[in-house]
């Protein structure tokens, strides 16, 4: 699955008009009732114009566009209301439910009000620990890059290697190259490389990346379903028992706290089965009294999927056809789980 910081293909632009074949062919492979297939649809950041070092991101035309082809396509349901669905054998034909990770402020600002326009409800799965000007440790290393005057950073201090950062590919390189080097270390070291990352890059990094407490609490009042994601976003594979279960216990209580409504649902950070959650997180979230949890791992969810790890996925096609085709195609796929239903 791409990364979020991975450069989606490039493709000629979308066609202004959705084919409506998708909406046939996606009820051949999801034809709801018994038979049910919930797709569950990841989105992280949604821009209000291009990122010039990220220009396969999401931004809010583009985002606007695939609304109106989820609207045409299929049957979008709120996340909670759909896994009842899954579970009682009742879902509609071509059901889709929409998400976004981690809590970032762009989710308010820019896609709230496109979700709203065309009518798609939304769950936000949110670290609780970057709300009021907190800053994800990749996005340290992100714009300390942006942002460096310098033509190259020495990072033997934090154990990283040196990186060029003159060029527009230059600083797209670095990111990719320092987020891999510190996404699975220990989450204290992990936190300290980046932002040691920001200290040689000389510049001053923002604070109003992620959501203030006033931007969750307006969500929830726009009706959108608020999920846990941990307090600060670890691998949970790396966490002993006790700091892994504080994590997800925490956050959603925090969350709870703000928005005055439970926390049902929750989505273990980055996602991947077996290398960033392990089966005992899935007991953790079980033990905790989640109805649901969420992975990364591609693929739809039916009836035999364990409701603690269901998929979910994110075309990033730039046309219509191709992105109905990728979506038909995921139907496919076969769900990675790293415990049984």
């Amino acid at each position: 699955m791409l990364d979020r910081h991975e450069p989606a293909p490039t493709a000629p632009p979308a066609s202004p008009i959705a084919p409506a074949w998708p909406r046939i062919a996606l009820r051949i492979v999801s034809p709801g009732a018994g038979r049910g297939r919930l797709q569950v649809l990841l989105f992280h950041r949604v821009h209000a114009t291009a990122d010039p070092l990220f220009p396969g991101e999401m931004t809010a035309a583009r985002f606007r566009e695939c609304l109106r082809w989820i609207a045409d396509w299929f049957n979008v349901l709120p996340l909670g209301e759909a896994i009842g669905a899954l579970a009682a054998g009742t879902l509609p034909a071509r059901a889709l439910s929409v998400t976004f990770d981690d809590g970032y402020a762009d989710n308010v600002d820019v896609a709230l009000p496109i979700l709203r326009e065309i009518g798609i409800p939304a769950t936000f799965f949110v670290a609780s620990g970057y709300l009021d000007g907190g800053r994800m440790w990749n996005d340290t290393v992100i714009e300390a890059v942006r942002r460096t005057r310098q033509p190259s950073l020495s990072l033997a201090a934090a154990a990283l290697p040196d990186v060029a950062t003159g060029t527009l590919d230059e600083r797209r390189g670095a990111i990719a190259t320092l987020i891999a080097a510190l996404k699975h270390l220990p989450p204290k070291r992990r936190e300290s490389s980046a932002a040691l990352v920001g200290e040689a890059a000389g510049v001053s990094l923002p604070d109003d990346l992620m959501m203030t407490t006033a931007q969750l609490r307006a969500l929830a009042a726009a009706g959108m379903e608020i999920g846990g994601h941990t307090v600060s976003h670890p691998i949970l594979a790396l966490l002993d028992d006790t700091e892994a279960r504080e994590e997800i216990a925490a956050g959603r209580e925090a969350l709870a706290a703000i928005t005055r409504q439970p926390i049902r649902l929750f989505a273990y950070p980055n996602g991947k089965p077996h290398a960033d959650y392990r089966s005992r997180d899935v007991d953790i979230v079980k033990s905790l009294g989640f109805d649901a949890a969420f992975s990364t791992a591609w693929g739809v969810a039916s009836s035999a999927t364990s409701r603690y790890e269901l998929p979910r996925f994110t075309p990033w096609d730039r046309t219509a056809a191709r992105w109905a085709i990728r979506l038909a195609r995921n139907h496919a796929t076969r769900v990675e789980q790293v415990a049984p239903p």
